[in-house]
């Protein structure tokens, strides 16, 4: 068996944008055979990339999701890794984690792209910055395979595990609820109601509010309800 194949185009420039259907694979990972992202169907993906094994701020993001695994979990999230290199390597690493001081074990899976197709099917190659590696991407993928979220890191900087768990509470909550999520937001804070679209909508809002313009509606949202709903548990029967 060939170390990986591809179900795509290879037209590099058809870089996939946020509303498209994620861009389908089949690959290599140190989990097994993937065939992306239909083996995740029905849940939420964060796919990320990194430029190469072995290197600082890769394996202190790996530890970090790690940490974060069950909590991405609870909310429906799967969490996929690439990596430029072959399977030999990315096992060689995770060996190397584990045995670090406060190491861990990596159990999601790392997808090996040693022929970078695809970190170029999915336009993770800068070559303004390297064409030899990945640059740092997140994908945010719901659960019908539609890419929601991207965001591109230099090398050099790692991720912020704060903004990638609010960006995929903060979706699911605007999909669940019909709301749309305001600058900074954490849940339990108001969120916003779509802004009318016709004349007719514009005269229904509260003109007794006090909050902002009429297009600028917010809407109380408890944290427990948005937990409830998106979790199927209930935060105030795991409060002691």
């Amino acid at each position: 068996m060939t170390n990986q194949f591809i179900l795509c185009n290879d037209n590099i420039s058809n870089m996939p944008k946020i509303g498209e259907k994620a861009p389908e694979f089949v690959a290599q990972s140190t989990n097994g055979i993937i065939h992306f992202p239909d083996d995740f169907s029905g849940k939420w993906i964060v796919f990320f990339s990194h430029p190469a094994d072995f290197t600082p701020v890769c394996t202190s993001e790996f530890i970090r999701f790690q940490e974060l695994i069950a909590k991405f979990q609870e909310m429906n999230t799967e969490l996929v890794a690439m990596s430029i290199g072959a399977i030999s390597s990315h096992l060689g690493w995770i060996r190397a984690i584990s045995e670090m001081d406060g190491g861990i074990n990596i159990t999601f899976p790392i997808i090996a792209d040693a022929n970078m197709s695809i970190a170029r099917l999915y336009g993770m190659v800068h070559e303004n910055v390297s064409d030899t590696s990945a640059v740092r991407a997140v994908f945010i993928i719901d659960t019908k395979g539609t890419i929601r979220t991207i965001l591109y890191y230099p090398p050099i900087l790692g991720r912020n595990f704060t903004e990638i768990m609010r960006i995929i509470v903060g979706l699911q909550t605007a999909d669940a609820f019909r709301v749309a999520i305001p600058a900074d937001w954490v849940p339990g804070e108001d969120v916003l109601k779509y802004a009318p679209q016709t004349t007719a909508d514009m005269t229904k809002v509260n003109k007794k509010s006090t909050r902002q313009a009429w297009f600028m509606q917010y809407q109380e949202l408890k944290a427990e309800d948005i937990y409830d709903r998106l979790t199927g548990k209930s935060r105030k029967k795991n409060t002691k």
